[in-house]
């Protein structure tokens, strides 16, 4: 080595590309031998919310199924307590927390402009002390007991029996397991969840099948490693899924289809409309897009507006 410097270098150079895999491969590998482990945001590493909570929200909690459970509430400056409200969950990702998630996801200012109430729930912990949610019926695939559904059952009421929430006008969506948990929402509360969105997440095989129509936005990249689009180890690849949601909600199989772009990002946009022209179905397909909640640029929308617009398009009942 100390002969051949060009030699010297190009070990030095492999050497420090097999430690960043190695790293790579310890964040991701708990995600790829089960796909309810997404790899959290590294913006979401936080576990310590102690000191974090922006003074214009409150950190709320409830007893549900014996347990203490928490959740982020943030109030728009134009509810007046007079006219009732949308009420739109936003949930994080494996391993992530509820600051964390409204830091990197903040739709705060947003629902000051649309006037909506906005959550950002706490999961729980599982055994290893991972936050996560069940986005599953009981049993093994899912991380701990944790009744998630019955606790967010539990927000809405609590919430609305101090805010004038409208019935028929609560959304959920959410990054990576955040995501499933929005498709599990959707499947076992279609009586009360007017419309799902996912960013980074997927659907896991089994995943109940909603009594009602639901509409449900979807963001996914086709370079994100740990929740693949082309889906794999036990959970739906991304056409499957909007396919299977287009369907269930009487719309076409075959979708608009619209190219866009996002700064040097190359974006198609899919549209599953029925025959009066209602979506039921979006999504963005991110060329090179990884696991994160999308830093996106369409015509002046990201992610949180894209989101939103789509939502505020449905309530219970049908298109608004």
């Amino acid at each position: 080595v100390e002969q051949n410097p060009k030699f010297a270098v190009k070990i030095i150079r492999n050497l420090g590309r097999r430690l960043i895999r190695m790293n790579e491969i310890a964040m991701q590998g708990d995600a790829r031998n089960n796909i309810l482990q997404s790899v959290n945001d590294s913006s979401e590493s936080s576990k310590d919310q102690s000191s974090s909570i922006p003074d214009d929200t409150q950190n709320l909690s409830l007893q549900h199924d014996g347990v203490t459970r928490e959740y982020l509430l943030y109030v728009p400056n134009s509810y007046d307590s007079t006219t009732q409200v949308p009420l739109l969950f936003n949930l994080h990702g494996y391993e992530g927390t509820s600051i964390d998630h409204l830091t990197t996801a903040d739709m705060r200012s947003l629902a000051d402009q649309e006037n909506f109430l906005l959550v950002y729930p706490q999961g729980s912990s599982d055994s290893s002390g991972n936050n996560h949610w069940n986005s599953s019926l009981p049993g093994g695939d899912n991380k701990s007991s944790a009744d998630d559904a019955g606790f967010f059952n539990a927000m809405i009421a609590s919430i609305s029996s101090s805010y004038q929430v409208d019935p028929n006008r609560i959304y959920a969506c959410g990054y990576s397991n955040g995501g499933m948990m929005s498709y599990f929402l959707g499947g076992i509360m279609s009586d009360k969840i007017a419309a799902i969105g996912s960013v980074s997440g997927t659907m896991l095989d089994g995943n109940p099948d909603p009594a009602n129509r639901i509409p449900m936005i979807n963001l996914h990249g086709t370079a994100d490693t740990v929740l693949d689009y082309s889906g794999g180890d036990g959970s739906s690849s991304t056409t499957e899924t909007l396919v299977y949601w287009a369907s269930h909600n009487g719309a076409s199989a075959t979708p608009e289809t619209n190219s866009l772009t996002s700064n040097t990002l190359r974006v198609d946009q899919f549209i599953y409309s029925d025959s009066n022209g209602t979506v039921w179905v979006e999504h963005y397909k991110i060329f090179n897009g990884s696991h994160v909640w999308f830093d996106l640029d369409l015509n002046g929308s990201n992610t949180n507006q894209l989101l939103w617009d789509f939502f505020k398009k449905h309530e219970l009942n049908g298109p608004r």
